[in-house]
């Protein structure tokens, strides 16, 4: 299945893409959040649709996407998971990987806007692959991880350069600012990925291929990424976790590219769909 929200920002309605076609699944009662994905939700949810074929509503083609999955207990990312983007940045691969966080409030849409954060002159891109938990795991072995993954989903890691790398603490600083977690526009459920290690991911700026990469050059892989995370933290369902990005990242060019207002992202990967972001500069509500 391909699961999707819709809806205003807060407001989403759940839905699946069944072909090219979405349709509302509001009537299954649920929204694809933890309790959803803990209980079993996703063969709850087809059984609901094999009951209720050819009744469901069409969401109109116009309807704003919402993320995927409803707001997680956490987004868990993977650093400096491709060799050539490891380079480009000047950091030696990493002999363990590297975690570090997004805030959930971070979390929009995929066709939302990026918000450059005040005083920010360095806010650069990301496409990653991302993928959801399906179960609750703490210290879970490379050899069952899959069991507890539900599926996977396009992640743009938008992120502040300054902020992460020039200002004194953790990379998070310049990861979790609003609207740097632009996620979807669907998720995929595993079945629907035939082999998750070979899948294209690429990333414009207003158009100039920027990252076209392959998680076939993943350093770490998500069997053993589930398992390494969960020795150090419990992973909820639902929770999101992104796999790193290939090399094209702004703070990789000679000189340094970075975005602002007005710049369109467009960013995709085999399977699991495209999303288009526009740029704007930070203004006071």
């Amino acid at each position: 299945m391909k699961l999707i929200r819709y809806g205003e920002p807060g407001k989403e309605k759940t839905g699946v893409l069944l072909g090219d076609v979405a349709y509302d699944t509001s009537a299954f009662g649920e929204d694809y959040n933890e309790q959803f994905f803990e209980s079993g939700g996703i063969s709850r949810l087809g059984k609901f649709l094999s009951e209720n074929e050819g009744k469901l509503e069409r969401i109109p083609a116009n309807a704003r996407l919402g993320s995927p999955v409803a707001r997680p207990s956490k987004i868990v990312c993977i650093g400096l998971n491709y060799a050539d983007h490891a380079k480009e940045t000047g950091a030696a691969l990493p002999p363990e990987p590297v975690i570090f966080m997004k805030s959930t409030t971070s979390l929009v849409g995929p066709n939302d806007d990026i918000i450059i954060p005040k005083n920010s002159v360095k806010t650069d891109w990301e496409v990653e692959l991302a993928f959801v938990m399906g179960k609750k795991a703490s210290y879970v072995s490379e050899a069952e991880a899959m069991d507890y993954v539900a599926g996977y989903c396009l992640h743009n890691d938008v992120s502040e350069r300054e902020f992460q790398l020039e200002r004194n603490g953790t990379w998070d600083k310049g990861k979790g600012c609003d609207t740097f977690a632009p996620l979807g526009p669907l998720l995929a459920t595993k079945d629907e990925v035939a082999d998750v290690d070979n899948l294209r991911l690429w990333l414009k700026v207003n158009g100039e291929t920027m990252q076209d990469g392959t998680t076939a050059n993943f350093i770490f892989r998500i069997p053993f990424l589930v398992s390494y995370v969960s020795q150090f933290m419990t992973l909820l369902p639902g929770d999101v976790i992104s796999t790193g990005t290939p090399a094209g990242v702004g703070l990789g060019m000679n000189p340094p590219l970075y975005l602002k207002p007005g710049d369109v992202v467009e960013l995709g990967i085999d399977g699991l769909g495209t999303s288009k972001q526009q740029v704007k500069a930070y203004a006071k509500a």
